[in-house]
């Protein structure tokens, strides 16, 4: 048995392995749930993948994802046009929208500046940001993520935006709702302190 492979459904499970957070034996279920499938709803999901790879682009004005030529928020005329909120990933859009209250305009990155990653700020959506940046802006909210990258990624375009006249502002972060202090790390422990709030 130690011979017996089947090569096209070793490619299927690296595929699935190849995408994050998916390790070898989850790779292993996703492809055995697709050769379970009928031939119709297999086509399908493949299609999907394929449709989403030929229609999904980026907005034009915001940069995150969409399949016309402005995304929803950007077309949408009940949102705040005085505020932008950066981001690093169309994901992290989701999550905001998510919450439901935040109702001003987006700009996302595509990522961070990693210098060991070899991600510079040309590699970023930096200069689109810099382009929609005229007197209707009264803010720009850098929610990028609290990592050593999403800060360093803060503080690059805060000094270039603050010379335009644009308030600048961080999203607060510390200990999260239902959170023990016991647990929390120096560097969460000392933004809680720092964005602490009157009651």
């Amino acid at each position: 048995m130690a011979g017996y492979h089947v090569p096209p459904l070793e490619e299927l499970v690296e595929k699935f392995e190849s995408l994050p957070g998916i390790g070898h034996k989850s790779a292993q279920r996703l492809a055995y749930h697709v050769l379970d499938m009928s031939q119709e709803d297999a086509e399908s999901f493949a299609q999907a993948i394929v449709g989403a790879h030929e229609k999904i682009h980026t907005c034009k004005v915001c940069c995150n994802l969409t399949d016309g030529e402005l995304c929803p928020v950007c077309r949408s005329d009940t949102r705040d046009k005085g505020t932008i909120c950066v981001v690093e990933e169309p994901k992290d859009v989701f999550a905001l929208e998510r919450a439901g209250e935040y109702n001003g305009l987006y700009h996302v990155l595509h990522g961070a500046i990693s210098p060991l990653s070899g991600v510079g700020p040309d590699q970023l959506r930096i200069k689109e940001l810099l382009a929609r940046m005229d007197a209707s802006v009264e803010e720009v909210i850098m929610a990028t993520n609290p990592t050593v990258e999403g800060e360093a990624t803060a503080m690059y375009l805060s000094r270039l935006l603050k010379p335009l006249g644009v308030r600048v502002t961080r999203l607060a972060y510390g200990i999260p709702v239902g959170g023990d202090l016991e647990y929390a790390d120096e560097v969460t422990l000392q933004r809680a302190m720092e964005g602490r709030q009157e009651l």
